[in-house]
């Protein structure tokens, strides 16, 4: 009897707090999506490393280079501290539902799965928070244990420190619980089981607390497989549904297994499917889809299912392979929206994977950019795909994996709609989290809170300082800018990092060779001149190489490229010259301003409008999106109606004009896409509206 009362009490204080400040029968539930946790002051559990002594804080720092997070899309270490900030500010708001849409670990080890339960118990002791997680393709990796780790944590004396566990190349023929091998190089390679990429086993049982799990204090609890209905909701029964031996589906190669495996279908496993449905407080229900697709190989081993060659991973096709190889989780959405409706359940779904395309239709002309399946384009959904989803009548879905902030909407002939909503990440540029308050069930406002501000955000840079130290004591290649280490705060901090993420990944591993080389070589004024020009100086001459060559054959560099023109056609330069002068005058601007930015400074801006959309606006000074966007203007009124073939005795300007007109036409889409910071959406009409 003590213990019912318990629970009663327990559920009347968590049906208070998701009310507070929002009224009786309205909904709060923030999203968090891609933290990529990564426990900084994290102990291994054999001692295998023990870290870097911090000053400020007296413990011992378990961390990547600088290096490492300034080429790679994601912040491994100061999300941690962006995390505790965004659970604060939420607490503060009285918000107490807070939903993890994936990629909460990076690479579901060990060691930052134990870490990140333990800060999710202390925040939901707090501030009465309740979690609710769904895995991404980082969390885990595959399907079952692989080896995993490192070979850029931050070591003694700026050194980078491998970390790998067992049956990883670099710690091949280790048996122990560790080992530490030398290599004659660097600092010596440690193996370490907490390493390890762990399955979904390891994950859903570290992670089951936060919704994989039923708690006693929920009105209802499902998954995919579970048989009772919410009038027979027992919740023992929910306790055995969770168990992950009850969770299990069949996946084939060529598709779905079980009851919708075709003849000739294999090789097939039995896999796990975290989905699960919720009703924490009255009326909600939040839908987890767990869509993740670890696709078997076709060589793959079934009589060994753990082992790490058999599956490919789940991060680039997402719903596309929904689709076809996890059917019994599309129709049970299709069911829980049917009874959501019966039952008048207000219903809100989340998952890792986006549902429609987050380019803003701009798809086409990226690919005739920067080539077919470049520029993360295979991650997103197909049409059909997106077709699919919006016919299980959903409505509204809150998705991450790109770190984006994007809205999309699709609405079709036979009514069927869907509101999809790209929540960015803590970890990347811009930090910022989403608020979904729900007052009815066809009017939910969405709320976009950027992280400016984050407590001790530079606690760790001490550690960088020693780090840039030794790079360029011995003259690395892979120096970076120390100016980072002047950030003012954690949304400065991440400006920087979507800068040097540009110069020192994306320019070199997704822009062909001519453009990078007019990029390094143009400002904004020569832009606008050249958009003006019609020469008889052929690509090669100017360049003195082919268009789009193979990015190991180039090494841009910063010339003036344009010297050529003003030598050998003076006429022609101040003629092209003059009508940039009289465009620029006509639009309220002068041409000597377009060359305060480089091609650099452009490329940066480009990828703040892709990764932010509408928040980008406010990093980005009005006069240049003024010139930007009269840019595109002119040279979008330049271009033939249909593209003539380049080669390397084309005009320069005409490729110019080309490639250029592309990349402002996609900026331009990038701008006025969907609101995307602070909306209401309207699931009846599927409309969104700025507020």
């Amino acid at each position: 009897m003590r213990k019912a009362v318990q629970r009663y009490l327990s559920l009347l204080a968590l049906l208070a707090g998701s009310a507070t400040a929002a009224g009786a029968d309205t909904y709060r539930v923030a999203f968090m999506p891609d933290i990529h946790f990564h426990d900084v002051y994290g102990q291994f559990a054999d001692g295998a490393f023990t870290g870097l002594k911090n000053s400020k804080s007296g413990r011992s720092a378990v961390i990547r280079t600088m290096y490492a997070q300034l080429t790679s899309t994601r912040l491994f270490n100061e999300n941690y501290f962006a995390l505790r900030a965004a659970l604060d500010d939420a607490g503060r708001k009285g918000i107490t539902l807070v939903a993890l849409p994936g990629d909460f670990s990076d690479d579901g080890q060990s060691l930052h799965l134990r870490g990140l339960a333990a800060l999710l118990h202390e925040y939901e002791q707090r501030y009465g928070m309740r979690f609710f997680a769904t895995p991404g393709n980082h969390d885990p990796n595959r399907p079952f244990d692989t080896p995993g780790g490192e070979a850029d944590f931050l070591g003694k004396g700026g050194q980078t420190q491998r970390i790998f566990s067992r049956g990883a190349e670099a710690c091949r023929g280790y048996e122990g619980a560790t080992a530490v091998i030398h290599t004659g190089a660097g600092l010596p390679t440690l193996c370490s089981e907490e390493m390890a990429s762990r399955g979904y086993e390891y994950v859903m049982n570290a992670m089951g607390p936060f919704g994989l799990m039923p708690r006693p204090t929920d009105l209802y609890w499902e998954t995919p497989y579970s048989r009772y209905t919410p009038h027979t909701y027992r919740y023992q029964a929910a306790l055995q549904a969770s168990d992950f031996r009850q969770r299990q589906y069949e996946i084939c190669a060529q598709g779905t297994g079980g009851n919708y495996k075709q003849p000739g279908y294999g090789p097939c496993f039995t896999v796990a499917d975290s989905s699960y449905l919720v009703e924490p407080v009255p009326g909600l229900w939040l839908l987890a889809v767990d869509a993740n697709v670890y696709l078997p190989r076709d060589k793959a081993d079934a009589a060994h299912p753990g082992a790490a060659g058999n599956f490919s991973g789940s991060g680039e096709a997402g719903y596309n392979n929904m689709l076809t190889h996890k059917q019994q989780t599309m129709a049970w959405m299709a069911s829980v929206v049917q009874r959501a409706k019966a039952q008048n359940k207000t219903l809100v779904t989340f998952s890792h994977f986006p549902m429609v395309e987050f380019d803003n239709g701009a798809a086409p002309e990226i690919e005739a950019l920067f080539g077919k399946g470049t520029f993360q384009l295979a991650r997103a959904p197909r049409e059909e795909t997106s077709y699919a989803l919006a016919k299980t009548g959903i409505g509204i879905h809150v998705g991450g994996h790109m770190h984006f902030n994007d809205t999309g909407v699709r609405r079709y002939p036979d009514g069927s709609q869907l509101v999809n909503i790209q929540a960015p990440s803590l970890a990347a540029y811009i930090p910022a989290y989403k608020i979904l308050t729900v007052t009815n069930r066809t009017e939910i406002a969405v709320q976009t809170v950027v992280l400016e501000s984050v407590p001790r955000f530079n606690e760790l840079f001490e550690h960088y300082q020693q780090e840039w130290d030794t790079l360029n004591a011995s003259h690395s290649p892979h120096l970076w800018n120390k100016a980072i280490l002047k950030a003012e705060n954690y949304g400065a901090f991440t400006r920087w990092h979507i800068t040097e993420l540009t110069r020192l990944r994306f320019l070199p591993e997704e822009w062909p060779c001519d453009i990078r080389q007019m990029l390094f070589s143009l400002n904004g004024k020569e832009m606008l001149i050249l958009s003006q020009l019609k020469g008889e100086i052929t690509y090669r001459e100017m360049l003195g190489n082919a268009p789009r060559a193979a990015s190991a054959q180039c090494t841009p560099n910063k010339r003036d490229i344009t010297r050529r023109y003003r030598q050998e056609k003076p006429a022609a330069w101040e003629q092209a010259q003059q009508k940039a002068e009289n465009l620029a005058q006509q639009a309220g601007l002068r041409l000597a301003d377009f060359a305060r930015w480089t091609g650099f400074d452009l490329a940066v801006d480009f990828y703040r409008l892709r990764n932010a959309g509408e928040l980008a606006l406010r990093d980005i000074s009005v006069a240049r999106l003024n010139q930007y966007h009269l840019l595109t203007g002119s040279l979008a009124a330049t271009l033939p109606p249909v593209p003539g073939k380049i080669n390397e005795k084309s005009p320069f300007d005409a490729v110019f004009r080309l490639r250029f007109g592309t990349l402002f036409s996609v900026m331009e889409k990038y701008q006025h896409g969907r609101p995307s910071r602070d909306f209401r959406v309207s699931l009846q009409k599927g409309e969104i509206t700025a507020q």
